[in-house]
């Protein structure tokens, strides 16, 4: 299978996809609850759908429709669901407050972390070696996994849920999105094995809650989707990013920010884990809003969720008016409309890559 295509939703499916006809190929049953989120395995073999407490394993490869593991630890709904690049564990989130790390071969959790407020998203570092999540009180956290611990928190705003984080595929890069419909970017440095937040720029890219954000592959876009019924481009401008890297160069931090300015955008806690080094964003540095590419407004209800293609040309978007959407970035025009829930469509997972990863 060259190309992996699935949505799900509050219908209680799992469907796939003929991504260029259109075409429903298969329909999987999910019934003891809602799908929040999907994930295919980096070899394409694999598909984790998380659920009301649960993380269900299918085989794709199978015609069977039940899934081969169940992965139950978690005390409420699953927000999010990760591969490691190999495929042997994965990591989720929940609303329970908990980040865990799940052997795929035994459904055992590995590791344990406390967010002591509901998790909304995780994501894997491209290093493989760090996670990280957002929650509902409004910390960015990011995890070591080799000294087990913490060792960032964030908080772009106070008492305000970052909903989605979202990592370059270059490591260089987290963006997070919040219920104010904000963005936030930062620019993620390795020293050895020192990781380095550097602030880059913030901007509001929707006027109510962002549901998701994501990097395209080829780290040129940022997406974000919003109950504004919208999803939007953005350009992952140079010249933008240029900020960071003349406050990464200084060797101390930038000049003194207003202290209520700061607490308003750029809290950091980082700065208190010994050898890491964050800065706040200056008013300037604020002021640089991604330039918007395109917006694809074409959805009648909330946008939940977005994938890209490997060439970072297409864009599918899953959306409450049922639909899922595969768009042409360079038109903004609708290529495929996917047409078969029977409810809220609220999350996608596509893979395409040529090769297994």
């Amino acid at each position: 299978m060259s190309v992996i295509l699935c949505t799900a939703g509050y219908d209680h499916t799992i469907r796939f996809w003929e991504a260029l006809s259109g075409i429903c190929s298969r329909t999987i049953q999910h019934s003891e609850s809602q799908v929040n989120r999907l994930c295919i395995s980096p070899d394409k073999r694999l598909l984790a759908a998380a659920g009301s407490e649960d993380v269900k394993l299918y085989d794709i490869r199978s015609t069977n429709p039940s899934p081969f593991l169940t992965f139950k630890g978690h005390q409420g709904n699953v927000t999010a669901v990760a591969f490691h690049c190999d495929g042997k564990w994965m990591v989720t989130s929940s609303e329970d407050g908990t980040v865990k790390i799940w052997d795929t071969r035994t459904a055992s959790v590995q590791r344990n972390y406390s967010h002591g407020s509901p998790v909304n998203d995780v994501v894997i570092h491209p290093n493989q070696g760090e996670l990280i999540s957002c929650d509902r009180a409004g910390n960015v956290r990011v995890w070591d996994l080799g000294e087990n611990k913490c060792t960032h928190q964030l908080i772009p705003e106070e008492d305000t849920s970052v909903t989605s984080v979202t990592v370059a595929t270059d490591g260089t890069l987290l963006c997070a999105g919040n219920n104010n419909g904000n963005v936030y970017i930062w620019k993620m440095q390795q020293q050895g094995d020192v990781t380095t937040l550097v602030p880059v720029t913030s901007f509001q890219a929707h006027a109510t809650y962002i549901t998701r954000v994501l990097l395209s592959p080829d780290v040129r876009h940022l997406a974000t989707c919003s109950a504004d019924h919208n999803a939007r481009i953005w350009a992952v401008n140079e010249n933008v990013l240029a900020a960071a890297s003349a406050a990464s160069n200084a060797s101390e931090p930038p000049p003194a920010v207003d202290q209520a300015y700061k607490a308003q955008h750029m809290h950091t806690a980082g700065g208190q884990v010994p050898g890491v080094t964050t800065y706040a964003l200056t008013p300037e540095q604020a002021k640089r809003a991604l330039p918007l590419e395109a917006n694809l407004g074409a959805h009648q209800r909330w946008v939940w969720d977005c994938a890209f293609s490997a060439d970072s040309a297409y864009l599918v978007t899953a959306s409450s008016d049922h639909y899922a959407r595969l768009w042409e970035l360079s038109t903004q025009n609708i290529i495929r409309q996917y047409n078969g829930h029977h409810r809220g469509a609220v999350c996608v997972a596509l893979n395409d890559y040529s090769d297994a990863r």
